[in-house]
This record gives structure tokens, C-alpha cells and sequence, in this order.
């Protein structure tokens, strides 16, 4: 079962944020400035056009205000939309400073992270994080920072412009109030969980493709392709179901903020007859009020309007926030070793309560001897050489090794990038003398007259394609350049061909001369060839020798080695 990773607090998600914004505290308040008169500036026109219809009624005596007040009124146009776009482009500008701060924080917290949390949590959780997550929070800013930050001081301007006009206009406004906070509560009641549920489902769809694109030839060779699309279309609908739900509820919002709006108009209307009728107001003040109270639509239904965005990219940053606050728990790191040997004692390891891996294993690797290790699938090899490598930490036990460790599986990853740089990951400081003699001694010298600029040459998804066989001889190349004193390969030549197996398992064996090792054998040549050979059974080590010690006894690996050696 997954264990997602953390979601972190809305004060988390917070504090976060603010440490995130560029430096400079002197932009808040300038920015609060330019928004503020951006905001008074819109309130000029309908003050002026209620101006307008008093001076109109009055007849000759107003007409001459009318081309003053068409000035005032154009300049203050022009005013609010340049502070406007000028308070929009900054606070975006701040905002996706912000986020760009936190997916990097993100990216590298989660590559700090232990393997095993990262399995735990299903890669799909992390990878939706830093693609969906990220995705809707830089889709919302657009939307919802100009919302945001005009819409509180438009509000809180007006209502001051209609207390002006008269007392009572901005008592009907305050008065119409508690149905939009209504409106609003009731959707951060129900909005917040249901985004949540429809993240994490988009990480389980995620999850699901993830297994059946990587484990494609697995699929295919069992079969189980039916049972694979029947998971990703549940997940699929999973994600449907709760997108329907937020939409349901995002309509509900919806016609509460309609029902506001009536009762404002009609609650102004209603206010600005009785003071007309009671000469207490003017035609004119009741048509400025009506027209501030109409100008309100724009920012009160965007800011509620973006609320759904708001809500979303809430939950979204509460994701990226919960991996860049992610504390992994005390592990017992491995005690260093002064010399080359390795030490696993008494090791038991779990992945699922009650469902053992690995029982009581004990094993001690000599400084410079190779170990292999064998078994029939599911024995336990990968997990024993995971915490061998440090990649686990074990349930019980204790592991004892060197400081520096490769550990070289059979999925290699190759980076979008030239052959060079794929090499000098291991190796910084290494100089192409160096890297081509790492390739020459892994038997790897075949690219340079592949490959048309050699070491120049981009490789990976968006260059040269590389096939298994010469990305294990790279991933090979790099333990020779990074010089490690305990090398692991868990099956780090399965992925090759049987044309290709014998130059990988001689490309293995240079990696691991004159070092630690510990080999988990996809081939049992590698095991002939190795110092000292364990055969894993259920989790348990059932026999442990030389090869040749092994073959005399007449024990389960005599009969693998015989089974295997007849079969070649």
C-alpha cells in the first residue's frame, strides 16, 4: 500500500511563499501604492457621471461642468488602466518569481529524499507534483493574482466613494455583504477536500500509466494488458468523478453570487427612491451609487469567481509545499568502514507488514573480493543489494561499508544531454583523456565511430538514441570515472542481448577489479567468475562458497549451475 507524501499546512504554505518572494520588501508596499490609486482612479468616472446627471438637471447652470468633468473623466481612464497593468505585471512577476523558487526547492528536496520514501509514495505522486501541481498554480497566477490583488482595494475604495454619495448607499452595500461571505464560507467548507481527493486521484492515474509504460514488455509477455487498462480507466473515472463533484459545487457558488447581486441592485434601487422622494439625495448621487455598485461586479465576482482557481492552486501548493517540508524520519546510517570491507549482520527487511523479504541475513564482503549473489526471482537479490548499496535502510540489523558506493542497476537512465556530460556526472574534474579511456576499458570505444561528433554528440530522448546494451557500458564507464570503494550491480547486464552479454560481462568485470563488490548475477558465468558466490532462497541464505566448492557439493546450486550451463 502507498504512503502519498505530506501535505503541508495552509501556514506552512504560507511561510513558505513569503521566504520564496524575491528579495526586496520595499515592492510590497510600492505595489499596495500603485494598486490603491489604481483603485481611486476607477471609482472618478461614475462619481463624475452622477456629477454629470445633477449638472444636467440643473440645466444652464451645470452645462459648463460637463466638458470639464468628460477631462477628468478620460484621465482617470487612462490612469486606472496603467496602474493597473503596471500593479498586474509586478504582483505576476513576484508571484512567478515565487513559484519558481519553490519548484526548484521542490525538485531538490525530493531528490534528497530517501529511494525507499519515494517508492513508498509511488513515483506517479512525486512526478504529479512537480508537473500537475506546479502546472495549476502557474495557469492560476494569470487569473487570480490581477483578481486578488486590484479587488480588495476596489472594494474598500467604493465603499468609501458610496459613503461619500450617501451614509445609506454603503449600508445597503455592507447590508448585502454577509450573503456573499455566506457564499464564500459555504464553498471553503466544501470545495477544499474535494480538490484534494481530485489531486491525489490525478496522482494515482499518474501512478498507474507510470507502471504499465515502464513494465511495457512485461505487459505484452503476460498478457496482462486487459487487467493494466482496466486500472488506469478506473483511475481515469476515479479522477472524473471528483471533477464533477468540484464542478457541481463551483455551480452551487455560482448562483449564490447571483442571488447577491439581485439583492444589491434591488437594495440600492429601494434606497435611492426613498432619498430622491424625501429630497434627502439626488438623481444623480443614486445613479453614481448604482454605478459604483454595478463597477463592484467586476472585481467581487472575479475575486469569488477565482476562488475555484484559488482553491485549486491552494491545494496545489499545499502539495509542492508538503515534499519541500518533508522531514525524513532519524535513519540508522551504515557505519563507515576505515578499510574496503563490508559488513551486513543479522539483516531482516519488510516492505509490507508481515510480508518478510530478507531473514536474518548475515554476510561480510573482504576488501577487494567480489561476492556474487544468485537466486530464482523474488529470492531477495535486489533488496539485499539495495541495502548493501545504502539505497534502503534495513528493518533490522546492522551494515557496515565504505564511504564511497556505485550501485548500478539494469534500468540506466541517460540524460538529454551530450555523451560527455553523461559521463562526467560521475566525475566533474575528469578530462576527455580520462573519459575515453573509462569507454575504451569498458569495451565502449564503438561510439566514438558511431557517434558523429563523439563526445559532442547529444544523446538521449531528444538526441542520438543509445541502445541498452551501450547505456549499460556508460552507466559502467561512470563507476571507473567516480572510483568508488564498494561497487553493487544488480543485474547490470540483463538488459543486454546474447550477442551483447559476453563484452558487458567483461565491461562488469573491469568495473569491479581492485575493488569491493557485490554482484547480483543475471548470468552464472558471473558467478563462476566471482570470488565467493551466495544463492538466496526465500529471503534466506541457504549456501555460500567459492564456485567451485558450490558445484562439488551437489546442492542447490550445483543443480542451477547445471541447469543453466546445459541450457547455453
Amino acid at each position: 500500500m502507498s504512503i502519498p507524501l505530506p501535505l503541508a499546512s495552509a501556514g506552512d504554505v504560507a511561510r513558505e511563499v513569503w521566504r520564496a518572494l524575491p528579495r526586496g520588501w520595499w515592492r510590497l508596499p510600492a505595489l499596495a501604492a500603485v494598486v490603491l490609486g489604481a483603485a481611486a482612479a476607477g471609482i472618478v468616472g461614475p462619481l463624475a457621471l452622477g456629477t454629470v446627471v445633477d449638472a444636467l438637471g440643473a440645466g444652464e447652470r451645470g452645462a459648463h461642468l460637463v466638458p470639464l468633468l468628460a477631462v477628468v473623466m478620460s484621465v482617470a481612464v487612462v490612469a486606472n488602466v496603467v496602474l493597473t497593468a503596471i500593479g498586474t505585471v509586478t504582483a505576476s512577476h513576484l508571484c512567478e518569481s515565487a513559484l519558481a523558487v519553490l519548484r526548484e526547492s521542490m525538485v531538490e528536496t525530493g531528490l534528497r529524499l530517501p529511494q525507499e520514501r519515494i517508492e513508498r509514495a509511488g513515483t506517479g505522486d512525486l512526478i504529479a507534483r512537480a508537473g500537475d501541481d506546479v502546472a495549476e498554480v502557474s495557469d492560476a497566477i494569470p487569473r487570480v493574482v490581477p483578481a486578488v490583488v486590484g479587488a480588495a482595494f476596489t472594494i474598500a475604495v467604493t465603499v468609501v466613494g458610496m459613503a461619500v454619495i450617501d451614509p445609506w448607499y454603503a449600508v445597503v452595500l455592507l447590508a448585502v455583504s454577509p450573503v456573499h461571505v455566506w457564499a464564500v464560507r459555504r464553498y471553503l467548507r466544501d470545495a477544499p477536500p474535494v480538490y484534494a481527493a481530485e489531486r491525489a486521484a490525478m496522482s494515482e492515474r499518474a501512478q498507474q500509466l507510470l507502471d504499465a509504460l515502464r513494465g511495457r514488455e512485461t505487459v505484452r509477455a503476460f498478457g496482462l494488458a486487459g487487467s493494466r487498462l482496466s486500472r488506469i480507466s478506473e483511475a481515469s473515472w476515479t479522477v472524473v468523478r471528483w471533477s464533477m463533484r468540484a464542478r457541481g459545487i463551483q455551480n452551487r457558488f455560482f448562483a449564490r453570487l447571483n442571488g447577491a447581486e439581485f439583492l444589491g441592485m434591488a437594495g440600492l434601487l429601494i434606497a435611492g427612491f426613498v432619498l430622491v422622494s424625501a429630497d434627502a439625495g439626488t438623481l444623480g448621487g443614486t445613479t453614481a451609487a448604482m454605478l459604483l455598485f454595478l463597477r463592484l461586479f467586476g472585481p467581487i465576482n472575479q475575486v469569488l469567481f477565482v476562488t475555484d482557481d484559488l482553491q485549486s492552486a491552494l491545494a496545489s501548493l499545499g502539495r509542492i509545499v508538503g515534499v519541500i517540508r518533508t522531514e525524513t524520519a532519524p535513519e540508522r546510517e551504515a557505519a563507515s568502514v576505515a578499510g574496503d570491507t563490508v559488513h551486513l549482520a543479522k539483516v531482516t527487511h519488510s516492505f509490507v507488514p508481515g510480508v518478510t523479504v530478507l531473514h536474518d541475513v548475515s554476510l561480510r564482503i573482504g576488501a577487494h573480493e567480489t561476492v556474487a549473489v544468485v537466486g530464482a526471482s523474488g529470492a531477495g537479490k535486489t533488496t539485499l543489494a539495495a541495502i548493501a548499496a545504502g539505497v534502503h535502510t534495513p528493518g533490522h540489523g546492522e551494515v557496515r561499508r565504505p564511504h564511497s558506493v556505485a550501485l548500478v542497476t539494469q534500468d540506466v537512465h541517460v540524460f538529454d544531454t551530450t555523451l560527455r556530460e553523461n559521463l562526467t556526472l560521475a566525475a566533474a574534474d575528469a578530462t576527455d583523456a580520462e573519459v575515453r579511456d573509462a569507454l575504451i576499458r569498458v569495451g565502449a570505444d564503438s561510439l566514438f565511430t558511431r557517434l558523429a561528433r563523439g563526445l559532442d554528440e547529444p544523446v538521449g530522448a531528444s538526441g542520438t538514441t543509445l541502445t541498452a546494451a551501450e547505456a549499460q557500458h556508460i552507466a559502467l564507464a561512470r563507476v571507473l570515472l567516480a572510483d568508488p570503494a564498494f561497487v553493487v550491480l544488480d543485474e547490470a547486464t540483463a538488459e543486454a542481448g546474447s550477442s551483447e552479454a559476453g563484452r558487458l560481462e567483461e565491461a562488469a568485470a573491469t568495473a569491479v577489479r581492485g575493488r569491493t563488490a557485490l554482484v547480483v548475477a543475471h548470468r552464472l558465468s558471473q558467478a563462476a567468475a566471482a570470488d565467493r558466490v551466495v544463492l538466496l532462497d526465500r529471503g534466506r541464505v541457504r549456501e555460500e562458497g567459492t564456485h567451485d566448492r558450490l558445484r562439488a557439493a551437489g546442492g542447490d546450486y550445483a543443480r542451477l549451475w547445471a541447469a543453466w550451463s546445459g541450457s547455453e
